[in-house]
């Protein structure tokens, strides 16, 4: 049976190809990248592990300079890949199997294609897939509207940015709370 809430201990957040030359293009694209940020810094604050993708990095670019920051700098590591879902990759498959975790919290761009193919697979796969969606984007609205319609026919499950941290943390009580408190402010 599906889990219904997210278990930091069992999740894993895929980061899919936030890169230089096609952030811009992205439908509010400052507001996607500012959710993926705390995200991330939030994902780092509650043990979750990270794995990013970026689409042939010679003709799309690194990822974004804030993103690489927030991961942690010179310390940035990713995944190349040609295919649009990142399963294409073995080596993405094996780095996900290797954490040992089955609740994936999917971002990135585009929603209606290297996102939603990914996810798709993923729940081919057996994974619990959750498309964090204020953490995807588009260039046009009505894509990534078809595309999270979609991801969630396939059983994929809906969640925000904020929504997440507090599953992630479960409670005022936990050691975290001032820090995700204060990310998500």
């Amino acid at each position: 049976m599906k889990k219904l809430l997210v278990n930091k201990e069992d999740a894993i957040l895929v980061g899919i190809d936030f890169q230089e030359k096609i952030m811009p293009a992205m439908r509010n694209c400052e507001e996607l990248e500012n959710a993926v940020i705390r995200l991330i810094e939030g994902c780092k604050v509650m043990g979750v592990p990270m794995l990013l993708t970026q689409q042939y990095t010679k003709g799309l670019g690194m990822t974004t300079e804030n993103i690489r920051e927030a991961i942690g700098g010179e310390e940035f590591d990713w995944i190349e890949k040609k295919s649009f879902s990142a399963v294409g990759e073995s080596v993405f498959l094996d780095r996900l199997r290797t954490e040992g975790r089955n609740t994936v919290l999917m971002t990135g761009i585009e929603s209606h294609v290297c996102v939603l193919q990914t996810a798709l697979e993923l729940v081919e796969k057996g994974f619990d897939v959750y498309m964090v969606v204020d953490c995807v984007s588009s260039r046009s609205k009505q894509d990534k509207k078809i595309a999270m319609r979609r991801a969630e026919q396939a059983g994929v499950t809906l969640i925000t940015m904020e929504s997440v941290l507090f599953e992630l943390l479960r409670g005022a009580d936990r050691a975290e709370f001032k820090d995700i408190s204060k990310i998500v402010k």
